[in-house]
C-alpha cells in the first residue's frame, strides 16, 4: 500500500509540475498577444467594459451636448453651435456603432492590438469634433464665450474620461485635440483670464487622464483577482474530481483487500484446526506418554501459538466481513448484564494471575437489549482483555454495566494503567494500529480488537468512545441506543375458558 501511495504522490507531483509549466507558457503567450502587456483575456474584458460603457451612454451624451448647445446659444450664433453639436453627435454615434460591432463579434475573432487601435482612432476623431469648440471665440470675442468654451471643454473631458477609462490611450486621444485647440484659442485671445483658463484647461486634462489611468489600474486588478479566484475554483473542482476518483479506487482496493483477507482467513483456519487438535492430543499424551518430556513442552508451545494465530485469523475474518458489508447480525433479546457476568468469569482467572483486581458494578434491574449476543460478547471480551493486558500488576479494573442518559445502556471498562497519549488514540482505533506502549512491551496482537469493537457498535447504531490520559489510565465506553432497549410491555391476559358464541 505504501508503494502505491508513493507512486500516486509522485504522479500527482509530476502532474502538478506539468500544469505549472503549461500555465507559465500560456501566460507568456497571452502577454505577447496583449496590447497592454498583461493578458489577452484581460484585454478582452477591458475592451468589453469600454464598449459597454460607451454603448450604455449612447443617448446620454447627445442629451448632454444638446444641453450645452442651448447654453452656448446665448453667446454664439446658432449655426456655429449646430455645426459643433452635429459634429460631436455624429462622431459619438460612430463610436457607439463601432462598440456595438465589437460586442456582437465572436470572441474567437478578437485581436487585442487591432481592436485597441481601432478604438483609439475613433476616439481621436471624436476628440477632434469636441475640438471644434475653438470656433466659438472666433465668432464672438467676449470673455463670456471664453468661459463657456472652457466650461464645455471641462464637462466634455470629464464625461469622456469616465466613459473611456478602460482604455487610457483612448482617453488621451480623445482629450488631447480639444485641450490643444481650446488652450491655443485662449492663449491667443490674450488677457489674464484667458491665460488662467488655458492653464486650468491643461491641468484639467492632465487630471482627468490621470484619473482614467487610475480607474484602469483598479479595473485591471479587479479582473486579475477575479481570474485568480476562477482559477482557484477550477483547481478546487479538479482536485475534488481527482479526490473522488482516488476515493473510488481506494474503496475498490479496500473491498478487494477485504475479500482477499476473508478468503485467506477461511483457507488458513482449516489446517490450523488440525494443528491445534493434534498438538493438544500430543500435549495431553492421549495416545501414550512421550519418552522425551521436552517434546511435550514443544507440543504445548505449538498448541498455544496455533490458538493465538487462530484468534488473529478470526479477528481478520470478522473485520474483513464487516468492511465488506457481509457481517449479518443475528439479533434477539439479550441481557447485557448476563453477557458481562459470563465474560467477567472467563477472564477473572487471567486477571488474578496478573494480580489485577477486577471489580464488577452491574445494574441488574435493566431491561433487555435487542442485539447480536455473539457480537456483543466479543465487544465485552475485547475491552476486558485489553484492560487486563495493559494494566500493571496490582492494578485495578472497574467493569460497569448500567443505564445511561436518555434511556441508553452502557458498558464501561476503566483501568488505572499507563494510559494512551492523546495523539495515539486515533492510531489505536484504526485497523492494525498499535500505540507506543504496545510496541515497547511487545504485547501480542494485531491491533484489530478496538477497531472491531467500534465497527460492531456502529452496526448496532451505537457509539464507542475511548478516553485516556498518560499515567491516569484508560476508559472504554460502549453505548447502545435507546431504540434497542426493550422496555417492559403489558402482560398478555389469557382466557381461562373457551367461549363459543352462536346465533340465537
Amino acid at each position: 500500500m505504501s508503494t502505491i501511495s508513493a507512486r500516486d504522490q509522485a504522479g500527482s507531483a509530476r502532474l502538478g509540475a506539468s500544469r505549472s509549466r503549461h500555465r507559465t507558457v500560456s501566460d507568456a503567450r497571452q502577454r505577447l498577444t496583449s496590447s497592454s502587456g498583461t493578458k489577452a483575456s484581460y484585454d478582452f474584458e477591458l475592451l468589453s467594459e469600454y464598449a459597454n460603457t460607451r454603448n450604455s451612454g449612447a443617448w446620454g451624451m447627445p442629451v448632454l451636448v444638446i444641453a450645452l448647445s442651448l447654453l452656448a446659444l446665448i453667446w454664439v450664433e446658432p449655426l456655429v453651435v449646430a455645426i459643433w453639436a452635429g459634429a460631436v453627435v455624429l462622431t459619438h454615434f460612430g463610436v457607439v456603432l463601432t462598440c456595438r460591432h465589437f460586442l456582437n463579434s465572436e470572441k474567437s475573432e478578437f485581436e487585442a492590438k487591432r481592436h485597441t487601435t481601432t478604438f483609439i482612432i475613433i476616439e481621436a476623431f471624436y476628440g477632434l469634433a469636441w475640438a471644434s469648440l475653438a470656433i466659438f471665440p472666433i465668432m464672438n470675442q467676449s470673455q463670456d464665450v471664453l468661459v463657456i468654451e472652457w466650461a464645455i471643454l471641462m464637462v466634455g473631458i470629464a464625461a469622456n474620461a469616465i466613459s473611456s477609462r478602460a482604455i487610457p490611450s483612448a482617453t488621451f486621444a480623445n482629450s488631447l485635440p480639444a485641450i490643444l485647440a481650446v488652450g491655443a484659442t485662449l492663449v491667443l485671445s490674450g488677457g489674464i483670464l484667458s491665460y488662467a483658463l488655458a492653464v486650468l484647461a491643461i491641468g484639467g486634462g492632465v487630471f482627468f487622464n490621470y484619473l482614467a489611468r487610475t480607474l484602469h489600474s483598479s479595473a485591471l486588478k479587479t479582473i486579475e483577482h477575479r481570474a485568480e479566484k476562477d482559477s482557484l475554483i477550477f483547481e478546487l473542482e479538479e482536485a475534488k474530481l481527482m479526490s473522488d476518483e482516488a476515493r473510488r479506487d481506494a474503496e475498490q482496493a479496500n473491498i478487494a483487500k477485504s475479500r482477499f483477507l476473508a478468503t485467506m482467513s477461511h483457507e488458513l483456519r482449516t489446517p490450523l484446526n488440525a494443528i491445534i487438535g493434534f498438538s493438544e492430543v500430543m500435549k495431553s499424551e492421549l495416545l501414550g506418554p512421550m519418552e522425551n518430556p521436552q517434546y511435550k513442552d514443544y507440543a504445548g508451545d505449538i498448541h498455544a501459538s496455533g490458538e493465538h494465530l487462530l484468534n488473529l485469523i478470526n479477528e481478520l475474518l470478522d473485520l474483513s466481513r464487516i468492511e465488506a458489508g457481509k457481517y449479518d447480525l443475528n439479533e434477539e433479546a439479550i441481557s447485557l448484564v448476563d453477557i458481562g457476568e459470563d465474560c467477567r468469569r472467563m477472564l477473572e482467572i487471567r486477571a488474578r494471575a496478573k494480580s489485577v483486581e477486577l471489580v464488577a458494578e452491574f445494574d441488574y434491574d435493566m431491561p433487555k437489549l435487542w442485539g447480536d449476543e455473539r457480537a456483543i460478547r466479543q465487544v465485552c471480551l475485547n475491552l476486558l482483555s485489553n484492560a487486563i493486558k495493559f494494566t500493571p500488576e496490582s492494578g485495578r479494573i472497574i467493569f460497569k454495566i448500567g443505564a445511561g442518559e436518555d434511556g441508553t445502556q452502557i458498558m464501561s471498562v476503566r483501568d488505572n494503567g499507563p494510559g494512551i497519549p492523546e495523539n495515539e488514540i486515533a492510531t489505536v482505533l484504526s485497523s492494525f494500529g498499535q500505540g507506543s506502549l504496545a510496541a515497547k512491551t511487545a504485547e501480542q496482537g494485531a491491533g484489530l480488537g478496538l477497531p472491531i469493537v467500534q465497527k460492531i457498535m456502529e452496526l448496532h447504531q451505537g457509539r464507542f468512545d475511548l478516553f485516556s490520559k498518560l499515567r491516569f489510565g484508560t476508559e472504554a465506553i460502549a453505548s447502545f441506543p435507546k431504540s434497542r432497549v426493550l422496555n417492559a410491555m403489558a402482560p398478555v391476559v389469557k382466557k381461562t375458558k373457551l367461549e363459543i358464541y352462536k346465533k340465537a
